[in-house]
C-alpha cells in the first residue's frame, strides 16, 4: 500500500483537552509518523505520515478528537512524505 503525508490544522476547543497526547495515541496504534503540536492561536497543528488507509483512519478521527474536545474545523493537505520515524507531541 502507497504511504502518503498530511500536514494541517485543527481548529476548535482543542487544546487544554489532551488532544495532542489523544492523538499520539491513535498515531501510534495506526503506525503512523510524525508529530502534533499546540500553536499559540489555540489550534493544533498535525503532520502524519504512513499507509493511506491509516492516514485517512487518523484524518477522521481529528475530525472529532478525544472527548473533552470540540473540534470546529479540520484543514488537511497533502504533503510530500517527510521521512519522520515515529510519532512525538512537540512542545
Amino acid at each position: 500500500m502507497a504511504r502518503i503525508c498530511k500536514h494541517g490544522y485543527v481548529s476548535g476547543r482543542v487544546q487544554g483537552v489532551s488532544f495532542r497526547q489523544a492523538t499520539a495515541e491513535q498515531a501510534e496504534r495506526l503506525d503512523l509518523d510524525g508529530w502534533v503540536r499546540n500553536l499559540v492561536d489555540g489550534r493544533v497543528e498535525v503532520l502524519f505520515e504512513g499507509d493511506e488507509a491509516a492516514v485517512t483512519e487518523l484524518a477522521s478521527w481529528l475530525e472529532q478528537g478525544p472527548p473533552a474536545a470540540e473540534v470546529n474545523a479540520l484543514e488537511l493537505q497533502d504533503q510530500a512524505l517527510q521521512g519522520v520515524a515515529g510519532f512525538i507531541v512537540r512542545r
